[in-house]
């Protein structure tokens, strides 16, 4: 595919940084100025919004507010100290055990008291600066970031499959919501633990990974 300055819908694989899939788009296009809205972390896949063209990169912004929709695997029985499968991961024999107790109606249920506006703290390692400072900066170096709870919106969240340990759900969310705080805060609440095992971006605004633009691989 011949790339030209515009907004692109490119499929972002597991593995590659959100910044690689820019150099790819770079390489493909001869544009220097390209650029992306809304990074995914290299293990998650999906939906990767990118512009090329300045009077095109100036228009990322407003893809940043758009709402979002996850498809996400929730490990239970265990927690990480990045949220995620990078990170250490630290089993929490003491809660699993409500293993047998916990069906998937009664996790739905608990489900709904995520549904609507709430506050969310951000996961220790993201890019929110504190005093000047990424937020990950500082948990690396074993610094806790102090994160102030914001507020964001959860418009839907359903099971998709539940086998435990693990919890497959689909939500819609608004702009600025961590999938990995959410999938920690549910591990809580069902006084498992969890962390966030698997992620699919699976639309951005209008923009839906059906019709992503896969890169072919070199």
């Amino acid at each position: 595919m011949q790339f030209k300055h515009g907004i692109y819908n490119i499929y972002k694989p597991a593995g590659p940084t959100s910044h690689d899939m820019v150099d790819r788009i770079r390489k493909l296009s001869g544009e220097k100025r390209v650029g992306h809205a809304g990074t995914l972390d290299p293990f998650a896949e999906g939906v990767l919004i990118v512009a090329i063209g300045r009077e095109y990169t100036k228009q990322l912004g407003g893809f940043l507010k758009q709402d979002k929709t996850y498809q996400a695997v929730i490990r239970l029985g265990a927690e990480s100290d990045t949220g995620d499968p990078t990170g250490k991961v630290i089993n929490t024999q003491g809660w699993t055990l409500r293993v047998d107790k916990l069906s998937r109606k009664q996790i739905q249920e608990i489900l709904k008291n995520f549904i609507g506006e709430i506050e969310q703290i951000p996961p220790a390692f993201s890019a929110i600066k504190i005093k000047g400072k990424k937020a990950y900066e500082l948990a690396r170096k074993g610094i806790a970031p102090d994160l102030k709870p914001r507020k964001i919106k959860i418009y839907s969240l359903k099971i998709l499959k539940y086998r435990w340990p693990y919890l497959e759900i689909e939500t819609k969310v608004s702009s600025g919501t961590y999938i990995r705080s959410l999938a920690r805060d549910i591990g809580q609440i069902l006084q498992t633990g969890g962390y966030l095992e698997k992620l699919i971006r699976l639309k951005v605004g209008r923009f839906d990974l059906k019709q992503s633009i896969k890169l072919l691989n070199k």
